[in-house]
């Protein structure tokens, strides 16, 4: 399973990368090949201007669309995802998301801004055509602590938060997706024992 990390935090150091990177690091616990992507090292003129031919901004579009899973992180800032995964999302093509699965984080002050998720960003990867969208996860400053050292501390209920994430991401990509409604499960042709 391929898994693109993208931190949408204009920050070199956060609280966003921290909870995104403890994320990405469950999921190679487990097994999957983990890439990222800091939106903040893309070329600022190419992005502001939707330069998708500058070679920044479109190896980063071939990050995402090479993904089977997305794992998004944004800081909350004024009470909405920041500008910057805004303008990144913006450049992806119409259906850029189509038939991944996608994971959003989320950090914030305080436990007031949480719904930023759900009314601010999932509309946003729904309309990139997103297969499958993740109950989103938030955490406020007090939950994820910087350590001088340079990792994190998180509070346990969020640990607990991405482990389940990261098991549901893993059991999902290794079941095949249903057939369509009307359409009969493709049969491997050597368990064909008749033909006429």
């Amino acid at each position: 399973m391929s898994v693109l990390l993208i931190a949408g935090s204009p920050s070199e150091r956060s609280r966003t990368v921290g909870l995104l990177e403890e994320t990405g690091r469950r999921l190679v616990q487990r097994g999957a090949l983990v890439s990222r992507l800091r939106i903040r090292d893309l070329s600022p003129q190419a992005l502001l201007l939707a330069d998708a031919g500058n070679r920044s901004i479109s190896q980063a579009l071939d990050q995402v669309a090479a993904a089977g899973v997305v794992v998004i992180a944004t800081p909350v800032q004024k009470a909405a995802y920041s500008g910057v995964l805004k303008v990144f999302l913006d450049l992806l093509p119409q259906n850029g998301l189509k038939g991944k699965t996608v994971l959003p984080l989320a950090t914030g002050g305080s436990p007031h801004h949480m719904l930023a998720l759900d009314y601010a960003l999932r509309p946003v990867l729904q309309s990139l055509g997103a297969k499958h969208i993740l109950p989103g996860i938030y955490a406020t400053d007090a939950q994820v602590v910087l350590l001088p050292e340079g990792g994190v501390q998180m509070d346990a209920d969020i640990g607990l938060r991405l482990d389940e994430a990261v098991h549901t991401l893993i059991t999902d990509s290794l079941q095949p997706l249903p057939a369509p409604a009307g359409y009969f499960v493709p049969v491997p042709f050597a368990q064909v024992r008749c033909s006429v």
